[in-house]
């Protein structure tokens, strides 16, 4: 029965980079029972298949580059993975080495407004404000992003 875990996990993880919390969830739901869940992992663990750390960055690669999303939004998805809070710190860091975050949100609200170029109004403002947070952008920067938005399209 250990080995059927064992290829059920290997199943799971030849579609997508799961984290260890997430094969064990899996495994669990397909009623394997919970030693032979922990064969499993420790096998797929022994053999490299399972690494939490790549899975990490790997969440944060896609959400950084792929979905534009903030900083704070990965760390996010990570740990919601079941991932270490210490791994998911250090592929959020990883991610966004170099990135400057005032320059990816000038990006995400050109790409957000699209060839606009008249004045934004109170509504869409606020509209663009919850959609960045809610992406994990930061809040200050937002903020002074979309004011400089709006002084640039009032000159």
């Amino acid at each position: 029965m250990a080995d059927r875990a064992y290829l059920d996990a290997l199943r799971l993880l030849a579609r997508r980079e799961l984290s260890e919390a997430q094969v064990r969830a899996r495994l669990a739901r397909h009623a394997h029972g919970p030693a032979d869940i922990e064969d499993a992992v420790a096998r797929l663990r022994t053999e490299g298949a399972l690494d939490d750390a790549r899975t990490a960055a790997a969440i944060a690669r896609t959400g950084a580059q792929l979905k534009r999303f903030g900083p704070r939004r990965v760390r996010r998805n990570i740990e919601a993975a079941g991932i270490a809070p210490e791994l998911a710190a250090a592929a959020v860091q990883v991610a966004f080495d170099g990135a400057d975050p005032a320059a990816t949100l000038d990006d995400e609200l050109t790409r957000r407004l699209g060839p606009t170029t008249g004045p934004i109004d109170d509504r869409t403002a606020a509209r663009l404000y919850r959609r960045l947070i809610a992406h994990g952008h930061d809040p200050e920067l937002v903020s002074r992003a979309i004011h400089a938005r709006r002084r640039a399209a009032r000159d």
